[in-house]
């Protein structure tokens, strides 16, 4: 009896041993969900997207036109034609290294003769009643002129000529004229512009004319850098002059100009209107506008 038996108990470990070595079905994979970050505050309206945007540009616009450019008109005329009457100037004011040395990586430079400066107007040391019948307050009116004398040179303005050092300044000449204080300038050639002259400037027919006969002009009001007052050009100072010769009060009668005085220098146009079509109409600007004149480089 005991025969069978044990052949039955084999016969069921046999069958246990290959039931428990079956292949399982593999456990399906765990997802795992991924929470979604809870906002933080309720949903930005359109009207503060708005506000947000203004916020930024007018902090960039304030940044920009304290540190690197400037707006300016020009009211009057010793700049003609080089600058009109009526011309609305952007002026770079990070060109010019402060105080004559700057940064060798940034992009600046030193103050060259010839450049077109904004700067604020010194007064006039010599005739200071002359400021005070014309209500200019020194230090508050932005002045346009070009550089034409730059430190330690020696200066004269004699007959209509420049002389730097005692050496003819090269500039081209032209005779330059109109019939207000407004308009441009009717102007006409009467000598070749020759390769070194970089820029123009412009005289009366009046004056060349009496140059051209042999006189020598009386230039009164004229305290700086003239025929018989030569001046040397201080340190960080400068010598400008406006191109429209004969209409233009500068380092002639008040004298020089002060690095620290300067603004930057003139780059071009952005508006013009014609102020003496309008004349003087409060909305001149929008109804005689110059629009050849806009993106005008300034040199």
């Amino acid at each position: 009896m005991s025969g069978p038996r044990n052949a039955r108990s084999e016969i069921n470990v046999l069958l246990s041993n290959y039931m428990s070595d079956e292949i399982q079905d593999p456990a399906p994979p765990e997802i795992k969900t991924v929470e979604q970050p809870k906002p933080s505050g309720p949903p930005k309206s359109t009207i503060r997207e708005y506000f947000e945007s203004f916020v930024v540009t007018l902090v960039m616009a304030i940044f920009g036109m304290t540190f690197i450019l400037q707006a300016v008109t020009v009211p009057t005329g010793s700049m003609q034609n080089t600058i009109l009457v009526g011309d609305y100037l952007l002026v770079n004011k990070f060109i010019f290294t402060p105080g004559g040395g700057g940064l060798s990586f940034l992009p600046q430079r030193e103050i060259e003769r010839g450049d077109i400066i904004v700067f604020k107007y010194p007064g006039n040391r010599v005739h200071p009643e002359n400021d005070s019948s014309r209500h200019l307050i020194p230090y508050q009116i932005n002045y346009v002129k070009r550089v034409i004398g730059l430190p330690g040179e020696k200066v004269e303005f004699r007959d209509n000529q420049v002389f730097i050092n005692d050496q003819l300044l090269p500039e081209h000449r032209m005779l330059g004229d109109a019939d207000d204080n407004q308009s441009a300038l009717t102007t006409s050639e009467f000598e070749e512009r020759r390769p070194e002259d970089k820029y123009s400037v412009y005289y009366s027919k009046i004056t060349m004319d009496s140059i051209k006969a042999g006189q020598h002009l009386s230039r009164r009001g004229y305290e700086f850098g003239v025929a018989g007052k030569t001046m040397i050009v201080p340190p960080n100072s400068f010598f400008v002059m406006g191109d429209s010769r004969d209409n233009s009060e500068d380092s002639r009668y008040w004298g020089f100009v002060p690095r620290e005085l300067i603004i930057g220098r003139a780059m071009f146009v952005y508006w013009s209107c014609d102020r003496g079509a309008s004349n003087g109409d409060f909305f001149g600007c929008l109804t005689h506008p110059r629009l050849n004149r806009i993106g005008h480089m300034v040199k």
